[in-house]
C-alpha cells in the first residue's frame, strides 16, 4: 500500500508537470496523427505496441495490456520532432501576378511532446490507469514571403488526451480493457489573400482561434497463448470536435462560431513472439485510421470552409527485440504508413505515404526501473498540389519528411 501511495503522489506532481509543458506538434504520421506515446514504442515503429507492455506507456494503445502488470507502473516520456516541410515548382497565379514562384522550403520546425501514464493494478483480477498523451496534432507556417498566403500561411493544430482505463483478467489467457478518453483540442489558422491575387490584397480570408472538449472511448483485448505469444486488439472511438472562438473568414468577423473537426477512429491488432531458448523476439501491427471522417471543416456561421474529403488509412509495422543481457535490451522496426489524402491534396496540410526506420535501446537501472531511448527518421513521398480560388490557384509538390527522438523513464513500485 505504502509503494502504491507514493507512485499516486508522484504521479499528481507529474501529470501538472505535463499538462503545461504541452506544446505545438509537428504532423509524424499520416493525416495528422501522432505517434507520440512512448520512447519504447518508438524505437520499434510501434510494432507490437497495442500487446507488448514492456511498460505502463502500452495502455495508450490498448487498455486490456494493463492485466499483464502484477506492481503499480509509471512511464515519463517527452518526444522531440523536427520536420522538414518543403514546396518545390510551386507557381501562383492572381489577378495581378500569373506564374509567379510559390516555391518554399522551411514550412517545418521543432516540437516537443511529453507524456504520461500509470497503471494502478487493484489485485489479481481489476486494474486501473490514467495518462496524458496527444494524438493529434499539426503545425505549418508559410512566412509573409510566400507566394500565395490564401493557401498556406499558419496551420497549428494541438491536442491534449487525457485517458481513464480499467482492465479485467477473465482467466489465464483472455483479459479485456475499456477507457474513457477526454480530448482538449485547440486550432489557430490563418489566411490573407496574396499580394498578388487581386485587388483585396492583404484581405483576412480565415482567421481562427479556436479551442474545445470532445469525450471518446476506447477497447481492447488480450489473447496470451502462452508466455511467449501474445496477441492485442484495440479499438479507439474519436469524436467530432467542436471548437469554438472568435472566426474571421473572407473579411467577415464572427464571435464566439463553432467549427467542427472530425476525428478518426482506429483499430489496431498486434502480436508478440519471443523465440523459444533465444534471446529474440518479433512483433507487428496492424492499424486501420477512419479518416474519411475528415471530409469538411464546417462553421455554424459560415458553412463550409474548407473540403478535404480523405480517405482511411492503414498502417503496417514489423520489429524486433534483443534482450542482450540484464541491463540492455535493443530493438529496431520498419512501419509503412499510408496516406490520408485522396484526389483533394493541400499545401497546408502536406500529406503522402512515409516510410518509418527506427530503432531505440533500453537502459535497465535495476529490475524495477529503466530509461528508453528510441529514434525514427521519417521518410515522405513527393505529392503533386492543385488548389484554386475563385480569384487564384496554385500548382507544387509537397514533400515532409522527419526526425524524431524520444527518452522515457519508466519505474514500478
Amino acid at each position: 500500500m505504502r509503494t502504491q501511495m507514493q507512485g499516486l503522489c508522484f504521479f499528481k506532481k507529474t501529470l501538472l508537470a505535463s499538462a503545461i509543458s504541452l506544446t505545438a506538434l509537428q504532423v509524424n504520421a499520416a493525416g495528422f496523427q501522432l505517434n507520440s506515446q512512448s520512447a519504447t514504442g518508438l524505437g520499434r515503429a510501434f510494432a507490437g505496441d497495442a500487446v507488448i507492455a514492456d511498460n505502463a506507456s502500452v495502455m495508450s494503445r490498448n487498455a486490456a495490456a494493463m492485466a499483464l502488470f502484477d506492481k503499480t507502473a509509471l512511464s515519463l516520456g517527452v518526444n522531440v520532432l523536427k520536420t522538414d516541410i518543403s514546396v518545390s515548382d510551386g507557381v501562383y497565379n492572381g489577378l495581378t501576378a500569373s506564374g509567379k514562384s510559390s516555391s518554399y522550403d522551411d514550412a517545418g520546425g521543432v516540437s516537443v511532446s511529453p507524456n504520461l501514464h500509470v497503471i494502478f493494478p487493484i489485485n489479481e483480477t481489476f486494474a486501473v490507469g490514467v495518462d496524458l498523451y496527444s494524438n493529434f496534432g499539426t503545425r505549418t507556417d508559410f512566412n509573409g514571403s510566400f507566394s500565395g498566403s490564401e493557401f498556406g500561411g499558419l496551420t497549428d493544430v494541438k491536442s491534449l488526451n487525457l485517458g481513464l482505463a480499467a482492465s479485467y483478467r477473465i482467466n489465464q489467457q483472455w483479459s479485456l480493457g475499456a477507457g474513457v478518453d477526454i480530448i482538449y483540442g485547440t486550432g489557430e489558422l490563418k489566411r490573407t489573400l496574396s499580394d498578388d491575387s487581386s485587388i483585396f490584397s492583404g484581405l483576412t480570408a480565415l482567421d481562427a482561434d479556436v479551442a474545445g472538449v470532445g469525450i471518446g472511448f476506447n477497447l481492447g483485448a488480450v489473447f496470451e497463448l502462452n508466455a511467449n505469444n501474445r496477441f492485442g486488439l484495440s479499438y479507439h472511438y474519436s469524436p467530432e470536435l467542436e471548437v469554438k472562438g472568435d472566426v474571421t473568414f473572407n473579411g467577415v468577423k464572427t464571435k464566439d462560431d463553432s467549427l467542427y473537426l472530425g476525428l478518426p477512429d482506429m483499430a489496431e491488432f498486434s502480436g508478440y513472439h519471443r523465440i523459444k531458448n533465444t534471446q529474440y523476439a518479433v512483433h507487428y501491427s496492424v492499424q486501420w485510421i477512419g479518416w474519411s471522417s475528415f471530409d469538411t471543416l464546417e462553421s455554424d456561421a459560415f458553412d463550409t470552409i474548407s473540403t478535404y474529403k480523405w480517405k482511411d488509412a492503414m498502417h503496417f509495422s514489423i520489429g524486433g527485440t534483443y534482450y542482450l543481457n540484464e541491463t540492455w535490451t535493443l530493438r529496431t522496426g520498419y512501419m509503412y504508413d499510408m496516406s490520408a489524402q485522396d484526389k483533394v491534396t493541400s499545401i497546408s496540410v502536406p500529406d503522402s505515404d512515409r516510410q518509418w526506420f527506427s530503432a531505440g535501446f533500453t537502459y535497465h537501472f535495476s529490475e524495477n526501473s529503466n530509461m528508453d531511448f528510441g529514434a525514427t527518421y521519417l521518410l515522405g513521398q513527393n505529392v503533386s498540389v492543385s488548389e484554386s480560388t475563385a480569384l487564384s490557384s496554385i500548382t507544387g509538390t509537397t514533400h515532409a519528411d522527419a526526425l524524431l527522438i524520444a527518452v522515457q523513464y519508466s519505474h514500478e513500485f
